[in-house]
Formats: C-alpha cells, sequence, structure tokens
C-alpha cells in the first residue's frame, strides 16, 4: 500500500517517515502544505495519507475534503496538535479515517495503520 506524508514541519514529516519505514508501506510522496498535497496526492493516488491541520496554503480540513473527493477509498489520519472538538468532528464528518493528538505514540499509530492495512486484504 502506498501512503504520503504531510505535514508543514519537517521534523514531524521526518518521525512519521522513519516510523513508516518499519512498515510494508511505500511512502510515495511527503508535503509540507496542504496545496502541494493535494497535488501531489492527484499524481500518487495513496491509500493512506497521514495529514496534519494547521498549515500554510491549505489547511488539512480543506485538503482532506479535496483528497476524498479524489479518491473516495483514500484512508486519512489527521495528526495534529489541535485538540478542539469541533475540529475532531468536523474531520471525521468529512470521512477522516482518524485523528491522533501530537505529540503521538507509535503505538497508536501501529494500531491505525494495522487495521488500515487488515482491512485491505
Amino acid at each position: 500500500m502506498k501512503i504520503m506524508i504531510v505535514d508543514d514541519a519537517m521534523i514531524v514529516r521526518k518521525s512519521i517517515e522513519r516510523f513508516i519505514k518499519q512498515t510494508k508501506l511505500e511512502i510515495v510522496a511527503e508535503a509540507n502544505n496542504g496545496k502541494v498535497a493535494v497535488e501531489l496526492f492527484q499524481k500518487h493516488l495513496p491509500d493512506i495519507v497521514t495529514l496534519d491541520i494547521t498549515m500554510p496554503e491549505l489547511d488539512g480540513i480543506g485538503a482532506l475534503a479535496q483528497m476524498l473527493a479524489i479518491k473516495p477509498s483514500a484512508k486519512i489520519i489527521m495528526i495534529s496538535a489541535l485538540n478542539s472538538k469541533n475540529t475532531v468532528v468536523k474531520a471525521v464528518n468529512l470521512g477522516a479515517y482518524a485523528y491522533l493528538l501530537k505529540p503521538w505514540k507509535e503505538e497508536d499509530l501501529a494500531e491505525i495503520l494495522n487495521k488500515i492495512m487488515g482491512a485491505s486484504r
């Protein structure tokens, strides 16, 4: 399965990347803002996306909606420091598969990824 990592903080992208490299997932793209993320999403059509919410150009909520319009079967995992109930509800209502709070725990991301990969078999 293909995955794309989206976060405006390079340190977060690298942290997720290090974790993903321990899995069977193929990292096909990384982006540091929502606008670039949507462009790369359309080009690579990943199965899974880790997506920050607070980013320049286009926030994660806007990117989420556009990505799911392109590929409704994509599993979008929101990873954000925003702990607002409204934001979480909005993301889930738009179709986010899961929502992790920063700082995220490897075991939480592993559990989500295992559910996604298990469901695709």
